[in-house]
């Protein structure tokens, strides 16, 4: 820790987030465990992907249900 606090002040960042860098920087690299950077933006893009489907779907859903009413109401008069 005192080496990340000497190269911080050196970098004039903060230590906590030249901590945070080295740590990324390993995960990314493979010798420390976690998820990599590249696997975290997929699962949030997909996660983005699966929200809006499921918008999509309840759209359509509500169209559907007003369709067929509107059907039903048609095919009665």
């Amino acid at each position: 820790m005192a080496v990340i606090r000497r190269v911080a002040g050196q970098l004039d960042v903060h230590p906590e987030a030249l901590r945070t860098w080295v740590k990324r920087a390993e995960i990314d690299a493979g010798t420390a465990a976690g998820r990599t950077s590249d696997d975290a933006a997929r699962i949030a893009e997909l996660e983005r992907e699966v929200r809006e489907l499921r918008r999509a779907n309840e759209i359509l859903k509500t169209a559907s249900a007003f369709f067929a009413a509107a059907e039903l109401d048609r095919k009665t008069k």
